[in-house]
């Protein structure tokens, strides 16, 4: 463990969460109980801007977000950290909950109404109108076009090809492993895939916002279902888990391996990453139908709460319940094998079921990042429909060749792309901390004056 790396894309990250918990003061806590009644329709307002209910925006996020890496990658982190490493997620998914808040309510506030009545927003539409206000017009055009071609390359393959990728080679798992029939089927997989996602990316935000209100919680019962369901029929083993995760988060050892699960392998696979500071999913809640943005703020908070402290907790709370939390940080690389494998000793019958939820997670990530690559792309050219048109064609086109290619290269420069897109978008964030701190305060007052 000593040849750790911490790399300076994840110091930054974390900076800037850490930042707008103290400065927003702690709004991830006070701010927690309003973002369910915004969720849950308590404070629409008829006549509202906008392309999707608070819900719809908050599952298409969290569709982005929620994919492979929350059984893979929690695995990684805890066999080469140990349990410690659990812990740390819980902390990133805490603090994560303050810069989403802030990018998403910017996403909002700076958004682009169309000719055609969708809207646009995202990074690249606050710092470009955003510093414009400011008075450094050039700047945030330059740091606007940065980002838009950062989300958009970024997403053909983060979002096409690994996902797709992925979906395949559990298909593959799930139908017979090496004697599977479609062993050597990739590309006719890839094809009917690419024609799933493009059936629903063609309708725009609100038919992918359709599918995902309805996968994303099916999805995430039957994950969390199961989930406590074997901790449960462990539960004579959750004490001991749950010593082994707060003594090992502050044991050297333990402390890297966080360091390592939490931050190097969070953010490089977007999957496993809530994605708080790197700005993409403000895209989506950018389409939200509201009339004050920091709603929507609120709304994103609940997205990093869902996809690190609920489900990667779940995820890690299966293997250190079903393995000897002394004996998981072996050092080696165990991705969905090693959260197979823990499912498997209470539940027989369970890594099909688990391949299933590995493909529903893949396909909710593909449609929801064409939709970021898209906006991107809109940015770059105009919202023209022969832009969306062409940007839809070929990313579902890239799905066939994710299920037929060798990604590590292909993913190298994709999560640099991304990562890339973090120093943009933070920098945005803290030139308009102060104007979120005054806004903030505004809009508390002006709740409790309706009260």
């Amino acid at each position: 463990m000593g040849d750790v790396e911490l790399p300076l894309i994840v110091i930054w990250l974390i900076a800037g969460a850490t930042f707008f918990t103290f400065y927003l003061r702690f709004i991830n806590i006070r701010g927690f109980r309003h973002a369910i009644r915004i969720v849950l329709g308590k404070e629409d307002k008829p006549g509202d801007v906008g392309e999707v209910s608070h819900f719809q925006a908050l599952t298409t996020a969290v569709s982005g977000t929620v994919g492979v890496g929350n059984i893979a990658h929690v695995a990684v982190a805890v066999s080469v950290g140990g349990a410690g490493a659990a812990f740390w997620m819980v902390v990133a998914g805490f603090l994560g909950m303050a810069s989403k808040f802030a990018e998403c309510t910017l996403g909002v506030k700076y958004r682009n109404e169309n000719p055609d009545g969708t809207v646009s927003g995202g990074p690249m539409f606050f710092l470009d109108k955003g510093l414009a206000e400011k008075g450094w017009p050039r700047t945030g055009r330059v740091l606007g076009i940065y980002y838009a071609i950062c989300i958009a390359i970024g997403s053909i393959g983060v979002g096409a090809m690994f996902q797709s990728n992925q979906a395949y080679e559990q298909f593959v798992v799930a139908t017979g492993g090496s004697e599977s029939f479609a062993v050597d089927l990739g590309w006719a997989f890839g094809l009917v895939l690419a024609i799933l996602v493009a059936v629903v990316i063609m309708g725009g935000i609100q038919s992918i916002a359709r599918v995902t209100s309805k996968l994303v919680p099916l999805m995430a019962l039957l994950y969390i279902g199961t989930g406590l369901f074997v901790i449960l029929s462990n539960a004579d083993r959750i004490p001991a888990g749950l010593i082994a995760i707060v003594h090992g988060a502050f044991q050297p050892e333990g402390l890297k391996g966080g360091a390592l699960g939490v931050l190097v392998l969070g953010f490089r696979r977007a999957a496993f990453s809530n994605e708080a500071g790197i700005g993409s999913s403000s895209i989506a809640h950018a389409a939200v139908r509201t009339s004050e943005p920091i709603t929507q703020g609120f709304v994103a908070m609940l997205e990093p709460f869902i996809d690190t402290i609920i489900v990667c907790s779940i995820t890690a709370l299966v293997i250190v319940t079903a393995f000897d939390p002394g004996t998981l940080a072996t050092g080696e690389i165990n991705g969905v094998q090693l959260t197979s494998a823990a499912f498997e000793q209470v539940v027989s019958w369970f890594p099909p079921v688990l391949s299933v939820v590995v493909l529903l997670f893949a396909y909710s990530t593909l449609i929801s990042w064409s939709y970021y690559g898209l906006e991107g792309c809109v940015y770059l050219f105009g919202p023209r429909p022969s832009v969306r048109f062409s940007f839809n064609i070929f990313y579902s086109l890239c799905a066939v060749v994710g299920c037929t290619t060798s990604l590590a290269a292909i993913l190298d420069f994709s999560d640099a792309m991304v990562f890339a897109m973090a120093f943009a978008n933070l920098i945005g964030l803290f030139v308009f901390a102060p104007t979120l701190r005054k806004e903030l305060d505004l809009y508390w007052k002006s709740v409790e004056e309706r009260r």
